[in-house]
This record gives structure tokens, sequence and C-alpha cells, in this order.
């Protein structure tokens, strides 16, 4: 493996790590939410579930339609940023 790809690989790790970490704050702060009761609470319960099967349905479609030739390192960098724009909207809606 050349240096470059050892980097972006590394590079992505760090990436993914940063990512877990913020998905971890997320399900804290919907957690919370959720245990406040309420319709705020099945609101917040549909929207997580919707969310998640809405966002798998677009990273397939996405890499159906443009991943088949992408290397392992560019679909998978396409892969956390998506999953990091759709944490990050819950992120700033949550808090």
């Amino acid at each position: 493996m050349k240096h470059s790809e050892n980097a972006a690989w590394l590079k992505l790790g760090v990436d993914a790590w940063s990512l877990g970490w913020q998905a971890a704050r997320v399900m804290g702060l919907r957690t919370a939410k959720m245990a406040e009761g309420g319709p705020a609470a099945g609101i917040e319960a549909w929207l997580m579930l919707s969310e998640k099967w809405q966002a798998a349905a677009e990273l397939h479609a996405d890499l159906l339609t443009r991943g088949s030739s992408a290397s392992p390192v560019t679909a998978t960098r396409r892969t956390l940023a998506h999953y990091k724009r759709k944490v990050a909207a819950n992120d700033r809606r949550l808090r």
C-alpha cells in the first residue's frame, strides 16, 4: 500500500471516530427528548426511524449510480460524508 493510500485510510479512520462521537451526542440528546414524554417524544422516535431509512436509501442510490467505479477509499469517504451531514443536521436541531 502506498503512503498516500495509508494516509487516506488514516484520515478516514479519524473521520469515522469523529462521526461516532457526534452520533453518540445525538443519541444522548434524542434519549433525553424522548424521556420527557409527550407528543414530542413520539415525533422524535418517528424522525429517528424514518431518517435512518431515508439516509440508507439515499446512500444506496448514490453508491449504485456513482459508486460502482469508485475506489474503496472514495466510496468510504462519500459514505462518511453522507452520514456526517445527517448527524450534524440532527445535532443542530436537537441542541
